[in-house]
C-alpha cells in the first residue's frame, strides 16, 4: 500500500507542476504580446519619420550580412 500512496503523489506533483507551468506559459504569452505590440508601435513610428526598417533588412541581406536586427537599429 504505501507504494501506491507513493505513486499516488508522484502523479499528484507531476500534475501539479503541470497546471503551474501551463499558467506560467499563458502569462508568458500576454507578455510577448506586449513586446510585439511595443515593437510594432516603434517601427511605426520610426516609418512615420522616415526610417525604413525593411529596406534597411533587405540591403543588410543583399549585402551579404547576417547582421540582427538590434545590430541594424544601432
Amino acid at each position: 500500500m504505501a507504494k501506491q500512496t507513493s505513486e499516488d503523489e508522484q502523479i499528484g506533483f507531476h500534475k501539479g507542476a503541470l497546471a503551474t507551468l501551463a499558467k506560467e506559459r499563458e502569462e508568458m504569452i500576454k507578455i510577448l504580446q506586449i513586446v510585439e505590440q511595443l515593437m510594432q508601435m516603434h517601427i511605426k513610428g520610426l516609418k512615420d519619420l522616415g526610417v525604413d526598417l525593411e529596406k534597411a533588412a533587405k540591403e543588410a541581406k543583399k549585402a551579404g550580412s547576417k547582421k540582427k536586427i538590434e545590430d541594424i537599429l544601432k
